[in-house]
């Protein structure tokens, strides 16, 4: 029987050791939380590491660790030909959802659900069902090859010093957090942190405060705002055409002095916002709907945002620097981050830059568009990613693919920035099969289980293949 049949039958048959790796990790809620010894991102995501560890150790593979921050699983004491970079942190599980998020959940669909079950816990657990199958069944491997476990991907891989200080990068490496067949391009990103300050008035109505997002790279699903000043009846009548063209739920209560608005769009990640519904941009385009005072600063503000960061628009043209090209595609801009009270706003924006970004085009003249609104934008540019799709590694990776599908392999670019991001060679493989809706960073994440049966033979035959020579 020839390897791949015999990959083939070793994964059909371990499905369900899988679907209880997946739940294992999922379990764990790993969202960044305060530093502590042997903890440097909190403890969920050390807890999670450890977790992932103790799996790997259970079927037979050396581990280390790194900082408390990084892990290791070795096929193999030879030095590494090929890394498979994971992370095992994850975004807070936000509202919406139907299932408990920290307990893996099959659904009639075929899908496992569960936060972190397609970013990125249920990859590791795919490349590590993919390394256990080669050792069971007994293929020896020329060279090594590290299955590498990190835990703070989400808020910026600030992790993957603990290792590379002490280690070089293999000569091939692939992270499963992108999707199928190759992600040789990724775009670079500008994700500054906002700021602006004005001075408090006592006209009304005026907005008191808006809170909006959580994360820098989450496109929020809820927002929030006190308007001081106006009741709940008029902010009803007056946001009704609003709220419908945002295509949002919009709530308003009665509080102190005035009215509460809260509104429910759709999370999701900020390098695809076409598939979200942003609550924050919806809630300001909302508020610029009310009879609101012209002379308070505050509401200035609010409307300076809105006319910035139109709701539904992610190109970036509100800020003047919308752009693309052949490689990567069009810029995105997401306004994902707002805090603001009657004296200043604090937020965070995050866009995906194609090729053609440059500090002049990109950076520099969002940030003028933002000061000349009274805004200041603080924080750097990094340049685009990308790996070129015709050398051995990468037509390896598709022809691994090319076997388990029967689908023509290709070479694709993406918004998400990547561990291997900064990795001279690095490319995203893996897991979710072209055309899978795996609701990352939203509710409801999913990860299809036909499709993660096949990435663990894809990725056990390129292991064999890259490794094996």
């Amino acid at each position: 029987m020839e390897l791949k049949d015999r990959i083939s039958h070793w994964v059909d048959a371990h499905v369900d050791d899988l679907i209880r790796d997946v739940g294992r990790l999922v379990a764990v809620r790993s969202v960044r939380g305060e530093s502590a010894p042997g903890a440097p991102f909190g403890p969920g995501p050390r807890a999670a590491l450890d977790e992932a560890l103790a799996m790997c150790r259970e079927y037979g593979f050396e581990t280390e660790i790194y900082g408390g921050a990084v892990g290791v699983a070795s096929f193999n004491s030879l030095p590494s030909e090929l890394d498979i970079l994971g992370h095992l942190d994850v975004v807070g599980e936000g509202e919406g959802w139907d299932t408990d998020p920290y307990r893996v959940t099959v659904g009639s669909d075929g899908c496992l659900y569960g936060r972190g079950t397609d970013d990125d816990k249920g990859p590791v657990a795919v490349a590590l069902m993919a390394l256990r199958c080669l050792r069971e069944l007994g293929v020896e491997l020329r060279s090594g090859c590290r299955l590498i476990m990190g835990t703070d991907e989400e808020p910026g891989s600030e992790d993957l010093p603990y290792f590379y200080r002490e280690n070089a990068p293999a000569p091939n490496t692939f992270t499963p957090d992108t999707g199928f067949p190759v992600y040789n391009t990724e775009k670079g990103r500008w994700a500054p942190a906002l700021s602006s300050n004005w001075d408090s008035s006592d006209a009304l109505p005026r907005v008191a405060s808006l809170e909006g997002g959580f994360r820098v790279n989450v496109i929020p699903g809820d927002a929030t705002a006190l308007v001081l000043g106006l009741d709940a009846e008029t902010a009803l009548w007056s946001a009704h055409s609003a709220a419908g063209a945002c295509a949002v739920d919009l709530l308003a209560e009665p509080e102190k002095g005035g009215v509460r608005l809260t509104v429910h769009g759709t999370q999701g990640h900020a390098a695809s916002p076409w598939e979200a519904n942003n609550a924050l941009t919806a809630l300001l385009s909302i508020l610029c709907s009310l009879p609101l005072a012209e002379d308070a600063p505050v509401n200035a503000a609010v409307r300076a945002l809105s006319e910035l960061f139109p709701h539904g628009v992610w190109n970036g043209s509100g800020l003047g620097i919308a752009q693309s090209d052949g490689l990567c595609g069009e810029l995105t801009a997401s306004l994902n981050v707002i805090s603001l009270d009657e004296r200043g706003l604090t937020g965070h924006l995050d866009c995906r830059v194609p090729t053609c970004a440059t500090e002049a085009n990109c950076r520099l003249a969002g940030a003028a568009a933002l000061s000349e609104r009274g805004i200041s934008a603080e924080g750097g540019m990094s340049q685009p990613h990308h790996t070129p799709g015709d050398g051995e590694f990468v037509r390896t990776l598709l022809g691994c693919y090319e076997t388990y599908t029967g689908l023509k392999g290709e070479c694709l670019s993406t918004g998400g920035g990547t561990y291997v991001h900064d990795i001279e060679g690095g490319v995203g493989f893996g897991i979710a099969m072209p055309g899978f809706q795996s609701n990352l960073h939203g509710a409801n994440e999913r990860m299809n289980i036909r499709d993660a049966l096949a990435a663990a033979k894809i990725f056990a035959l390129a292991v064999a293949e890259i490794c094996g020579k």
